[in-house]
């Protein structure tokens, strides 16, 4: 299936709904905040989704914010790390010969100074690295399992959520899980995690608890069972309803059976529902992309992510493309692609509330505004990231080394955030939100760092040439400002 990166969710050729971006490496639904490195250092979180190359490559900065924890991604290559597994197809690869290319761990959650003091987390973010395949595009952590480690992954994870219990001061209002490809988890190991979720992770009464699933392995027991266990959101994976596209993505599902999915978590009880389509698929026609978006649109979901197709380094087909045996679409079709996705969507009565997703009225993915609003969230499992107590890490993204240690995750890619970093991911998170940032808070971002100064004459350039604009005491893109948002969020942060 990680956020113009963070869990997460809803993000550029990661999955959408999840979600975290990635400045440089910057990813919230999965669809995880990630993408290519961006002339930045300062990792924010990508959620499910990201804008489109032509449109901003600034979703890819920093840690990245999907629905994905990463989420933010989400920021810096949280989640999305584990690239040694990009491309990798047969079981076994995830063990195999890539231990020298991680990233060094940095000790535990537990060693974080004043996290444990600190710390007020609104969310969770859960990661799970099991797929039957890997697509071609996908640079998420995840990989064919051929050692049947589903047990003990999920025995693992449930110890994990157990001691992170201290840690949490009020009910979480949002869970997202993403992947991999969470409903490749059997039914045993799933009762498993939710049991430990009930027993150890205070929700609150209303709270919105999310899975990503693929069409092909969403049955009627997995649903009742997660249903059964409070699981209240589906986020699935269609990429396209066109198989010539699928085979381009190496999505190996068959168009008719998302809805077959669909009615599969409706009959379980299951009423929100949420889409993820790419856009820019080479071979890609306007025609093609307008029946995606009415195939979807005919299934009533209340929430969409679209997002541009990226192509991330260590990836398969970004290998394709420099061995010419695919050719990217053109930029100004791709940037078409995306405005009649806004003309649409807004006809058919969803309501854009960031630049890569959509919903009915009451359906904005909540664990994506967790990420996009800068509140913190807990990272559970391999590869997850997580941002609390002013601390954003990413757990070791390595399957082996998690289950060997525990029960706190070992940790990589620790950060501490200064105010420039703050006053960074403050603009290149709030700005991708439809509602843009309030004029108090951009004043107070402004204040925080050694860039104010220039901070300010970007945005007041982008008001002057109408990228920007002030509506009721907020300051937002314009139409024309989220085609173009690469360039002033590149000089923002």
């Amino acid at each position: 299936m990680q956020p113009a990166g963070g869990q997460s969710a809803e993000r550029p050729v990661r999955r959408p709904d999840v979600e975290t971006l990635t400045a440089g490496a910057i990813d919230p639904d999965r669809s995880r905040p990630s993408g290519e490195p961006a002339n930045t250092d300062i990792p924010l979180p990508l959620v499910q989704g990201t804008a489109p190359r032509w449109a901003s490559d600034s979703a890819n900065l920093a840690p990245r914010t999907d629905a994905r924890g990463v989420a933010p991604g989400e920021a810096r290559g949280y989640e999305e790390a584990g690239h040694e597994e990009a491309g990798h197809e047969e079981a076994g690869h995830e063990e195999a010969g890539h231990e020298e290319a991680g990233p060094k761990e940095a000790g535990s959650i537990d060693g974080l100074e004043g996290l444990a003091v600190a710390a007020d987390p609104a969310g969770a973010y859960l990661h799970v690295p099991f797929c039957f395949h890997k697509c071609h595009y996908c640079d998420f952590y995840s990989f064919v399992d051929a050692q049947d480690r589903q047990g003990a992954f999920a025995a693992r994870l449930a110890r994990e959520i157990e001691v992170h219990a201290s840690l949490w001061r009020r009910p979480a209002r949002t869970l997202f899980v993403g992947g991999g490809t969470p409903t490749l988890l059997e039914a045993g190991p799933w009762r498993t995690i939710l049991e430990a979720v009930d027993r150890f992770l205070p929700r609150a009464a209303d709270a919105e608890w999310t899975v990503e699933a693929n069409p092909e392995t969403v049955t009627d027991e997995l649903l009742e069972t997660l249903a059964a266990g409070g699981v209240n959101r589906i986020s699935i994976g269609c990429q396209s309803f066109d198989p010539r596209h699928l085979r381009t993505l190496e999505r190996h599902h068959d168009p008719a059976s998302v809805e077959r999915a669909v009615a599969c978590v409706r009959r379980a009880g299951i009423a929100r529902v949420s889409l993820d389509l790419i856009f820019g698929i080479p071979g890609q026609t306007l025609g093609d992309w307008e029946r995606d978006l009415d195939r979807a649109i005919e299934l009533d979901p209340g929430h969409l992510s679209c997002y541009g197709l990226m192509y991330e380094p260590n990836t398969a087909l970004t290998e394709r493309v420099r061995q010419g045996l695919v050719e990217p679409i053109d930029p100004d079709l791709e940037a078409a692609m995306y405005e009649r996705l806004l003309d649409r969507l807004a006809d058919a009565g969803f309501e854009q509330y960031e630049i890569s997703n959509w919903a009915r009225p009451g359906e904005a993915c909540r664990h994506n505004l967790l990420y996009w609003r800068d509140e913190e969230w807990l990272a559970f499992g391999p590869s997850a990231s997580g941002h609390a107590g002013g601390w954003r890490w990413k757990n070791v993204p390595r399957l082996s080394s998690w289950l060997e240690h525990g029960p706190w995750s070992p940790i990589v890619d620790v950060e501490g955030r200064d105010d420039e970093m703050r006053a960074a991911e403050g603009f290149m998170l709030g700005l991708r939100l439809t509602e843009g940032i309030a004029d108090t808070e951009v004043e107070r971002l402004l204040a925080l760092g050694d860039g104010g100064t220039r901070r300010r004459d970007a945005l007041a350039a982008a008001e002057d040439d109408g990228r920007l604009e002030r509506a009721g005491g907020r300051l937002r893109f314009t139409r024309r400002g989220r085609l173009l948002a690469d360039t002033l969020l590149r000089e923002l942060v």
